[in-house]
């Protein structure tokens, strides 16, 4: 397969930049404040969501295009959440997006930022746009640590780590699988509690011991097994600890990366594709990315 260069242009080029929100879009706020001078477009499916607002306040383009009417269908079909990543009433949605975004662009864009976006990407924008679009998850996703919001530190935790690191990746037809450009230093998760607890939220290291107690008694390792053994309380603490070691993450893992792998490494012209294998200054990288706890500080 030919191998994909990421590159500006001239030294200190612009790339156009698309980062799709549908909630806050604070991840695209860390992007742009790390380097504005880029040709940025925010897209939503959200019309209206706080993210789209503080686009349009910061003169950027916006385009909104509601993903409802076009999966009433499917809801129909399917139901409300059993509908098919790739139905064509999804791939209609993006088509119509996508048709939006180029013409607003020019041209194709360079880069796709999801920047917490809520919606499925189809094997059709993947196959439009790889190795472009990248991602940012809240776990390790080398270690499989998938899911949404708290639940991949549910599984860092339960399998006894340590710490928690988030991934930036290329998006690819799987279910946060694609090859990874960056992840974040590790976050020591008693450390981390302890941080929150010295800000108020009070009892989260006995939470937490409680929890480790109650799995260590009953051979608990693993997310599905913690689901089919734990009580509702139990299931109330991990949740609580877990919600809170996700905001510490975002903080310290996802909107430090993010922009680091847009800026240090892609704007630079210093990131190479081919196939799943990414290259960074000629060299390739291990399926852990380009970890940030390699850096000097």
């Amino acid at each position: 397969m030919k191998k994909y260069n990421f590159c500006p242009g001239e030294p200190g080029g612009k790339m156009t930049i698309v980062c799709f929100v549908s909630g806050s879009g604070t991840n695209y706020l860390r992007i742009v404040e790390k380097n504005p001078r880029h040709n940025y477009i925010v897209f939503t499916n959200r019309p209206g969501c706080e993210g789209s607002l503080t686009a349009r306040s910061s003169g950027h383009p916006v385009i909104e295009l509601d993903h409802l009417p076009f999966l009433e269908p499917a809801r129909e079909k399917h139901g409300t959440k059993k509908i098919p990543r790739n139905c064509p009433e999804r791939e209609q949605f993006e088509q119509n997006a996508t048709r939006l975004i180029e013409n607003e662009a020019g041209r194709e864009p360079d880069l796709v930022c999801l920047a917490g976006y809520d919606q499925w990407i189809t094997d059709w924008m993947v196959d439009r746009y790889y190795p472009r679009i990248l991602n940012v998850h809240p776990g390790d996703t080398t270690r499989g640590y998938d899911g949404l919001h708290w639940v991949p530190s549910a599984k860092a935790l339960l399998a006894g780590d340590e710490a928690l690191r988030s991934t930036l990746f290329l998006v690819d037809k799987g279910e946060d699988t694609g090859p990874v450009l960056v992840q974040s230093r590790p976050l020591n998760i008693k450390k981390a509690l302890d941080e929150l607890e010295s800000e108020g939220m009070e009892g989260l290291l006995n939470d937490f011991d409680e929890l480790t107690r109650f799995t260590a008694r009953n051979a608990i390792f693993s997310y599905e097994a913690f689901k089919s053994k734990a009580f509702e309380h139990h299931k109330r603490l991990i949740k609580r600890i877990c919600q809170s070691l996700q905001s510490q993450l975002k903080k310290k893992g996802d909107w430090e990366i993010y922009p680091f792998g847009v800026h240090e490494l892609i704007s630079r012209g210093r990131v190479e594709v081919e196939g799943r294998n990414i290259f960074v200054d000629g060299k390739t990288l291990p399926p852990t990315g380009y970890r940030m706890d390699s850096l000097k500080s």
